[in-house]
């Protein structure tokens, strides 16, 4: 298959002749010369066990990528991707991600009491990882460095999930609006009105250490086939029955 390629504007060369991402350059150089890439190229010709990081590479470095379905090889649906509007190209991107500070991370630390912001568990500071509340692809890090309040300390696995929740966001694809994020769980877990603009709510409990007992001691009272989440959640729905 074969994709027609965009009109490349001498501006939009330098623009990515700047660009040194090694992984985002590899994406970029192929669409030129092919007009799309696809996850099979990036795993199979370039080693790329994870084509969405790969393509996110090039998102964060202000150009933008649109997804479609080709065949694979042999024959199944699989994703490619290919330039968006590149009138659409967030110049001030080129240098991708800043690489934030020791202070900066501590600062958060200190002020997450060393918490993951969204499942509120407690973590050494190595185990947590600075987050953009409104990620770096609607955005890109503004003025993050120099306002913390931007920024939030997150765990691996809260920030992955935090990842698929909001790639498959309509405002990521689509709106890229800043207003959505702020209103969104992953941007704002203490006060929020939509998750990847659904509207869900959503609460992470995590007993640790000496917690785990009061967590088997209610595990131990729920009917064999009733699942903990679901009986955690008829407590509270009784008890907040009884406030009522």
């Amino acid at each position: 298959m074969k994709v027609n390629t965009v009109k490349i504007s001498d501006d939009f060369k330098l623009f990515i002749s700047k660009i040194k991402n090694k992984r985002a350059r590899i994406v970029i150089d192929h669409i030129l010369k092919n007009g799309f890439i696809t996850t099979e190229d990036l795993e199979k010709e370039y080693g790329y066990n994870h084509p969405p990081r790969a393509a996110r590479d090039v998102r964060e470095t202000g150009i933008p990528l649109e997804t479609f379905s080709v065949k694979s090889s042999s024959g199944k649906s699989i994703a490619a991707y290919k330039f968006g509007d590149l009138n659409k190209v967030q110049t001030e991107k080129v240098g991708g991600r800043v690489l934030f500070s020791k202070k900066i991370k501590k600062e958060l630390y200190l002020d997450s009491k060393g918490k993951c912001n969204i499942c509120n568990t407690f973590f050494e500071e190595r185990y947590l990882q600075i987050d953009h509340r409104v990620p770096y692809e609607i955005i890109g890090d503004a003025n993050s460095e120099r306002n913390s309040s931007e920024l939030m300390l997150v765990c691996g696995s809260c920030n992955r999930s935090k990842s698929w929740s909001c790639e498959k966001c309509n405002n990521w694809l689509e709106l890229k609006k800043e207003s959505v994020c702020k209103t969104c769980y992953w941007g704002n877990p203490e006060s929020y009105t939509h998750i990847a603009t659904e509207k869900i709510r959503r609460l992470d409990l995590v007993w640790k250490g000496k917690e785990t007992i009061d967590f088997e001691k209610i595990k131990a009272l729920k009917p064999k086939d009733v699942l903990i989440h679901d009986f955690i959640k008829e407590i509270i729905a009784k008890a907040s029955k009884k406030e009522n």
